[in-house]
C-alpha cells in the first residue's frame, strides 16, 4: 500500500469488496481474486474496472492489480494482466484499456510496459480524489488500444502463445 493514501481498515476493506461485487453486477466484469496454485490461495486481485471519477480520459476501462508483497517480482502481475487484456479486448470487445499510478510506482509501471501499454506524459493528471499538494496526487496514465495490441504481443514474444 506504499503508493496509496492509506491502508484500509477492516470496515473499509469490506466496503471495497462490496463495491467490487456491485461493479460485477453492473458491468459483467471487475476485479477477480487471484489464486496462485500451490503458492497462495488468495494472492490479491487483478481485473478491469470503470473509474468513478472524472478526468480528461474518462469514461474508460482501467486494468489494475494488487498482489501481496511477498509475491512481487515473480511475474504474476504480468501474467494476470495479460490474461485480463485478452478478456477485455477479445471477449468484451473494448477499444482501449488504461492504467494509472503514481510516478514512483516503478513496479506497476514496468508491468504496464511489459503488457504493451504506452505512457504519454501529456496524459498525466492530478487524481481528483486526492487534495491539492497531496504527495500522491500526481498520476501517470498508460494506454493500450485494441488495434495496437497485436504489435505489442508480437514484440513481447507472446503472440505465438496467444494465438
Amino acid at each position: 500500500m506504499e503508493h496509496f493514501p492509506t491502508v484500509l481498515s477492516r470496515e473499509e476493506s469490506d466496503v471495497l469488496v462490496a463495491s467490487i461485487d456491485a461493479h460485477f453486477e453492473q458491468h459483467g466484469y471487475g476485479l477477480w481474486a487471484a489464486e496462485i496454485r500451490g503458492v497462495a490461495p488468495f494472492a490479491g486481485f487483478v481485473g478491469l474496472s470503470v473509474p468513478q471519477f472524472e478526468a480528461h480520459f474518462t469514461p474508460c476501462v482501467e486494468i489494475g492489480w494488487r498482489l501481496a508483497s511477498e509475491l512481487w517480482g515473480r511475474g504474476y502481475a504480468t501474467e494476470g494482466a495479460r490474461a485480463v487484456l485478452s478478456f477485455g479486448f477479445d471477449t468484451l470487445g473494448l477499444d482501449e484499456i488504461v492504467s494509472f499510478t503514481v510516478p514512483g510506482n516503478l513496479r506497476s509501471r514496468r508491468v504496464m510496459e511489459r503488457i504493451g501499454m504506452v505512457h504519454n506524459p501529456a496524459d498525466d493528471f492530478d487524481h481528483p480524489r486526492l487534495p491539492e499538494r497531496h504527495p500522491l496526487r500526481r498520476h501517470v496514465l498508460y494506454r493500450i488500444a485494441a488495434r495496437g495490441r497485436a504489435a505489442a504481443r508480437r514484440d513481447s514474444g507472446f503472440g505465438a502463445l496467444d494465438s
